[in-house]
């Protein structure tokens, strides 16, 4: 009886955890979170006027984003690709050798107690030989590909003293049992921007571009804490 009520209590404990690792609704991350721009000053009160200094909206007015708050449309056009070889090969031999030297026209020999002499040979003498040799042969390669297309707006965070514009954004796509995330940020120099208001990523310094899903699919296709311990550098196996 003790068990069962045991195992009902951890059952009704997992169950708020189990339901937190399916959902499904976007969270929002505070350091992609979008500005907003700054208001202009209050008009002034009864001046006559019928248009208000700071109010106004130019009818032909470039469209590039240029100021906090404005938005640009990143064109994500990246592609990557590595190659890597490496070979080594090793030799070395080493030989030493050192013949029995004589006095008075005779090989220096003694008898060592306890020493076994060689067959045919009742004294040691003082020369000796030594040889030794090593190799080593190895092989590497690695090739990694890389790609990623879309698009994405962000929003002018910050415009720098040299009027290059500081963007972030974030995308959020709810996908039936899992979450995806396009995250970026990055250095937009002005006259990188198109007509129409768009830049590639290519054209962007310090980017920073993350793209990660999380949810159920996402979770099966996540090595267990188990299987990565055992591929680690702490596995002594």
């Amino acid at each position: 009886m003790d068990s069962l009520r045991t195992i009902t209590l951890i059952t009704i404990m997992m169950l708020p955890l189990l339901a937190g690792c399916y959902n499904t609704t976007p969270t929002r991350d505070a350091a992609y979170a979008p500005i907003r721009p700054v208001m202009p000053p209050p008009a002034p009160k009864g001046n006559g006027a019928i248009y208000q200094a700071g109010y106004e909206q130019a009818w032909f007015e470039d469209i590039r984003a240029r100021r906090v708050g404005d938005l640009l449309t990143v064109n994500l056009v990246e592609s990557t690709q590595a190659n890597k070889s490496a070979t080594t090969t090793t030799a070395k031999t080493t030989s030493n050798s050192i013949t029995n030297p004589t006095l008075f026209g005779q090989s220096m020999q003694f008898n060592v107690p306890g020493f076994v002499p060689v067959p045919n040979n009742k004294d040691v003498g003082l020369g000796f030989s030594l040889d030794s040799s090593h190799d080593f042969s190895g092989d590497g390669s690695a090739t990694q590909s890389n790609a990623l297309n879309g698009k994405i707006t962000v929003s002018v965070i910050e415009v720098l003293p040299n009027n290059n514009l500081y963007v972030r954004g974030e995308k959020r796509i709810g996908i039936n049992q899992g979450t995806e995330y396009v995250r970026l940020s990055g250095i937009v120099r002005p006259r990188d921007i198109s007509p129409d208001n768009n830049v590639d990523s290519t054209r962007i310094a310090d980017p920073t571009i993350t793209y990660v899903g999380e949810g159920a699919l996402a979770d099966a296709n996540s090595m267990g804490w188990l299987a990565r311990f055992f591929n680690s550098v702490l596995s002594p196996f």
